[in-house]
């Protein structure tokens, strides 16, 4: 579904289209260990997912210790087109999806994918998430460099083996072409809005699960950008 464009002012309090549709909260699924581990050098490092609205995936994130950012924006399409309400046509090309900065000395990209799949996005939707339709929410892995691509060629293999979905996983690896941040009412927003009704029934519980499943990689601050 297609949310509308608002200014800065409006978007606080007033979306009215598919991130504001009612859901049930997502299932978290235990998702295993990652039997092929990531070996990436000392230093900061990136990595970019879609799964759905960012709104969720970015608070997810945001409560991970070792993650230092994580940026909401748009990933697969032009330039020229990556504002949210062209965006929300589903002919950009682009997903919603969020760029995460962390340190690998304190959590591996395959923990990051552990998470992500355990309570950001459920892969056996084809081009949508919950109540959010379009290829604008497809769920995609988008690896920075050849080692996170191994990593997660491997998992998703992994997990495709595991027998923890009825349905087959349609989860996609994408190269990557550019990543441009969203507009500024989107970023940090569940942390901004917290009393949104969409946060509240669809979001939230995805970090109550993030908080029951990863009690160690959890941390109870949100890193704002």
């Amino acid at each position: 579904m297609r949310r509308p464009i608002l200014s800065a002012a409006l978007a606080v309090g007033i979306f009215t289209a598919s991130c504001q549709q009612p859901a049930q909260a997502e299932n978290a699924v235990a998702t295993p260990a990652a039997t092929v581990q990531a070996n990436e050098p000392a230093g900061k490092k990136t990595a970019v997912f879609a799964g759905g609205c960012f709104w969720g995936i970015e608070a997810v994130f945001s409560h991970l210790k070792g993650v230092s950012s994580v940026v909401s924006g748009y990933h697969g399409g032009a330039k020229n087109t990556a504002i949210y309400d062209v965006v929300g046509s589903g002919r950009t090309g682009h997903a919603e999806a969020v760029r995460v900065t962390y340190d690998p000395a304190r959590i591996r990209y395959d923990q990051l994918l552990r998470v992500f799949f355990a309570v950001g996005a459920d892969p056996t939707q084809l081009n949508y998430q919950g109540p959010d339709h379009g290829s604008q929410y497809r769920n995609a892995l988008v690896p920075m460099d050849k080692e996170q691509a191994r990593v997660a060629a491997a998992y998703l293999g992994q997990l495709k083996k595991s027998g923890l979905w009825k349905q087959p996983i349609v989860t996609t690896i994408e190269p990557y072409k550019a990543f441009y941040p969203a507009e500024g009412y989107h970023q940090d927003f569940a942390a901004n809005n917290p009393d949104h009704g969409y946060i509240k029934r669809w979001d939230a519980p995805k970090v109550a699960n993030l908080k029951r499943l990863f009690p160690d990689l959890y941390k109870v601050g949100f890193t704002r950008n």
